[in-house]
């Protein structure tokens, strides 16, 4: 057994990082590829819709890169969410030299529903586009972005366009944080695979950027039919692919940035409440992903250092030094695709404790019914163990 997890495991891993690399490349060539299309004969109107809740940080410099669109019929629909500071304020100061910008006045929550997916439930709902573009108060968009995203879509033949914005981080919570979910899609999602069978585990959105023809959102019952989710773009996604819907991703990071929370302890408070959801809250796959990421990533340093203290006789370092060495690759290339800085990509196993830390705490919080979301408790969720 020694020898297994001193020698073998790490042959295994070798081969398991190897399958990682090629997925990462081609979902890069994918999602490169979907950009890759004439701009349709007409651009059919967009309905832009944004939720807000206390974002007066954000939500001027969103809303002006939106209206700044370079597209020929769009509209902005921004609900204010019952929020606390100068969100509504801001919104009706813009409101009146703009007229493309529509405010809403959220109505209050009830019952189980998540915040976020009401919200975005009523913007529909008040929405004239045959598109319907969501996205979040802290993105800032390029004034291309809307015509480039409704020509892939156009081109893609797709129902559900998304994509991952580049994730700007200033603290070191983001910076290790941050990242992940984007670094798990290119590492374990495989597009070339995902596109081809109609199993709706193999697809994903991004709720800071989901382009939805407005028929198929109304099809699968939109925001409304997943009022409770707190994942909701994950689970809407599946949604799509489960009707028998075409779903697709694109590149993003050069029309879009977001910096979705704004210090460490807001970063750690994000991954607690989205982890353990985008597992759909089953406790044996959410415990064996989490496991095996921390054997893969920190077993072979730990091992690397039992042979420098002479503790594991007869281990193969030419083998440690070439599984570390894909550990940094893998980082490297997915960060170099989502524009984040290619330095954090060496300090993996940093991110990796920070994810593992956030995911017992998602573990823990959901069993105790203790999640909460913007001074909003979350209703406890029913979890289940497969």
């Amino acid at each position: 057994m020694a020898n297994y997890l001193t020698r073998d495991l790490i042959i295994h891993l070798i081969i398991f990082q190897m399958v990682v690399l090629l997925i990462i490349l081609s979902n890069k060539r994918i999602t490169r590829r979907a950009r890759r299309h004439l701009s349709p004969p007409v651009f059919p109107p967009v309905s832009i819709l944004v939720p807000a809740r206390n974002e007066e940080r954000n939500i001027a410099g969103c809303v002006q890169s939106l209206l700044a669109q370079d597209y020929p019929s769009f509209e902005v629909l921004v609900l204010d969410d019952q929020s606390s500071d100068q969100t509504r304020f801001i919104l009706y100061q813009i409101a009146a030299s703009q007229p493309g910008l529509r405010v809403l006045e959220g109505e209050p929550l009830s019952g189980d529903r998540v915040g976020k997916n009401w919200a975005c439930s009523q913007l529909a709902q008040q929405a004239g586009g045959e598109l319907f573009f969501f996205t979040d108060a802290d993105t800032r968009h390029h004034p291309q972005t809307l015509r480039t995203m409704v020509t892939a879509l156009v081109g893609e033949q797709a129902d559900l366009l998304t994509g991952f914005p580049r994730q700007e981080v200033h603290t070191w919570g983001e910076r290790l944080l941050v990242p992940f979910f984007t670094w798990a899609f290119y590492c374990f999602c495989p597009l070339a695979l995902a596109y081809r069978l109609q199993l709706p585990a193999l697809s994903m959105a991004v709720g800071q950027m989901m382009l939805f023809r407005r028929q198929a959102y109304q099809s699968i019952g939109g925001h409304g039919s997943v009022s409770s989710a707190i994942a909701e773009d994950l689970v809407l996604a599946r949604q799509i692919k489960a009707s028998g819907l075409r779903w697709r991703v694109t590149y993003a990071a050069d029309l879009i940035s977001c910096r979705m929370y704004r210090d460490s302890r807001e970063a750690m408070q994000g991954f607690i409440k989205n982890l353990f959801a985008a597992f759909d809250f089953r406790v044996l796959p959410f415990v064996f992903v989490f496991a095996w990421l921390a054997v893969m990533f920190l077993k072979p340093i730990l091992v690397l250092g039992m042979v420098v203290l002479g503790q594991a006789p007869g281990t193969q370092v030419t083998y440690l030094l070439i599984c570390i060495g894909l550990s940094v690759l893998l980082w490297l290339a997915a960060y170099l695709e989502m524009g984040v800085p290619f330095s954090l990509a060496f300090l993996y196993p940093l991110s990796i404790l920070a994810i593992d830390a956030a995911a017992f705490l998602s573990l823990w919080k959901c069993f105790t019914g203790t999640l909460s979301w913007k001074g909003r408790k979350i209703t406890q969720k029913r979890w289940r163990w497969l």
